[in-house]
């Protein structure tokens, strides 16, 4: 793409002596939710007032203490469902509603006519500043857009009686502000302030709208902190944030705002909005959660938030989205799926309040109500733990360590054939037709086995002696020897066949199932006469079958790979 001079670079304020670099977050903001206005506006199709009623009781469940419900002004639903909030009872004493209204007489008078029975309100009243809209917008200079605000404030003193005894407070903002000449918007945020008769004791909140975000996150910020510390008698008035995302970076903004001494946010569940959306309010606050900062925001079962959010909007969330995305809590990377794993593991072990430090996973998915199980999932890029790790989660098989980069190559060339994502019970399947299923070209039709006992008392070794019937290479033997245990029994027999040369160098095993449904599970390496060692598994209600079911398992996958 070519420059040509169509472009600028955004204008920064002189700060000297900035102090937000160096500052945290240590608590949560005020919360204000505008998905019932600023997010509904921008759905191609709009709530309807049964669908904001159950949004707006989502949002009260979730602990939004402040709601900006509509632009009650603009249409009869909007209206009509500030009403329907007031006759049916429906907003909870230690919540504040709000409402939005442009700075003209007729519009305002209506908006206090939507609050009649409302115990106490916020009234946001705005308008544009910029210089770019002052110039296609209004066409008005600095001074009359001021006497616009000015006047707006006077209209919301003159109806506040129309809204019948509710508790009035104000909010301003100067629309766009990050555009608008810094000593302009404090000049009619100070004007505004002083027409509302703003003291510590009767707060007015400014508004400072990123209406289009146009600059760098610290740009940001240094406006913020500039604004914070130039405005007349800070102690009155309530800074307030509310970042769009044109660039993408409405988030960065609103932390780094905050740490520039902003003390309330508006935004989006999933950053709903025009454009490119308002500021994501989940991701603010999980962000915080994740530093140890209580967002007093309750996201304890995100699922459920996120699919009522879908269902009541039309709106989709993102797989990638942060926290709430499908694929945010998945490694398809194997050497994340190993380290991932690991932790895990080790978690299990840990009390519940154990720092959090699992690699690749910034929360635990358990505290907003997802599942492990989601955790790993499997296509080609996927290594040798995730293979294991949902082999052991989802279906208690715990296979030796050594073993995982076999099933994970088994695994993984299915992937690469199939050109994508494995479910976990397609990965089971292959670990069972790998190794648990195999019959050819060796298979056990039948094993008896007789134990053979020395005198009670003497120092006589135990011998099972056993007799198995086989098919090998389609060809059915009957086979018989002894040894130390059936396992050992049966390896001697096998030795007997043209099978090849094998010596055990491990096996293990392990109980899977629970009461009657109780199996044995073992795994055995064989090493070979020609130095190759393989793997086998076997599972069986009975222990000593379980072992001989892991020596075929690995006979036949070594047959079968030579072949």
């Amino acid at each position: 793409m070519k420059i040509d001079g169509k472009y600028k670079q955004f204008e920064s304020v002189t700060l000297e002596n900035r102090t937000w670099p160096g500052k945290r977050i240590t608590k949560a903001p005020i919360w204000c939710a505008v998905d019932l206005r600023d997010g509904n506006q921008a759905l191609i199709n709009p709530m309807s007032i049964n669908q904001k009623l159950e949004y707006f009781k989502m949002l009260v469940n979730i602990g939004f203490k402040q709601i900006e419900v509509g632009f009650p002004s603009s249409n009869d639903t909007e209206f009509n469902f500030i009403r329907t909030l007031v006759n049916e009872n429906l907003i909870p004493d230690d919540v504040t509603i709000q409402v939005l209204c442009q700075s003209r007489e007729h519009l305002i008078e209506r908006t206090m006519e939507s609050l009649r029975g409302v115990k106490k309100a916020i009234f946001h009243i705005y308008n544009a500043t910029s210089p770019a809209q002052r110039k296609y917008n209004f066409g008005k200079s600095k001074e009359e857009l001021i006497k616009i605000a000015t006047d707006g404030i006077a209209f919301v003193k003159q109806y506040e009686p129309v809204a019948e005894g509710c508790k009035i407070s104000l909010e301003y903002s100067p629309e766009n502000f990050t555009q608008t000449e810094m000593d302009y918007a404090l000049e009619i945020c100070e004007a505004v302030a002083d027409k509302w008769n703003a003291s510590k004791e009767n707060k007015i909140i400014l508004n400072l709208p990123s209406t289009v975000e146009a600059c760098l996150p610290n740009q940001f910020a240094d406006q913020i902190e500039y604004f914070c510390t130039h405005i007349k008698n800070r102690e009155s008035c309530i800074i307030s944030l509310h970042n769009h995302n044109d660039r993408g970076e409405g988030v960065a903004q609103c932390e780094m705002g905050l740490l520039a001494g902003a003390e309330r946010v508006e935004g989006c569940l999933f950053g709903n909005g025009e454009r490119s959306g308002n500021l994501d309010i989940v991701t603010v606050a999980l962000n915080m959660y994740t530093q140890g900062v209580n967002p007093e925001l309750d996201f304890s079962n995100l699922a459920k938030v996120s699919a009522e959010y879908t269902r009541l909007t039309g709106m989709n969330i993102h797989p990638r989205t942060p926290y709430s995305g499908e694929l945010v809590f998945t490694s398809f990377s194997g050497g994340h799926q190993d380290a991932i794993r690991k932790a895990m593991a080790f978690r299990e072990k840990q009390s519940k309040n154990f720092l959090w430090d699992v690699p690749y996973l910034p929360i635990d998915p358990h505290d907003i109500g997802r599942q492990y199980e989601g955790i790993i999932r499997i296509n080609s890029q996927s290594g040798k733990g995730g293979a294991a790790f949902i082999l052991e989660t989802n279906f208690g098989i715990m296979a030796p360590k050594n073993m995982h980069p076999i099933i994970g190559d088994v695994v993984k060339k299915a992937a690469d054939e199939l050109q994508r994502e494995l479910s976990s019970a397609e990965v089971y399947d292959l670990f069972a037709e790998k190794w648990l299923n195999t019959k050819s070209p060796l298979n056990v039709l039948e094993i008896t086995e007789k134990h053979i006992e020395g005198e009670r008392g003497g120092n006589g070794e135990e011998h099972v002696a056993a007799t198995a019937t086989i098919e090998w290479y389609g060809k059915r033997l009957v086979i018989t020897a002894s040894g130390n245990g059936p396992l050992d029994a049966f390896v001697n027999a096998m030795k007997r066949t043209s099978a090849p040369i094998f010596n055990i160098t491990s096996f293990s095993e392990h109980s899977i199932g629970i009461g009657s449904d109780t199996h044995a599970i073992a795994y055995v390496q064989l090493s070979m006469e020609d130095g190759t060692s393989v793997w086998g598994v076997g599972k069986s209600s009975n222990v000593g079958r379980a072992g001989v079911g892991a020596v075929v398992s690995a006979l036949n996958f070594y047959l079968n790979t030579e072949n």
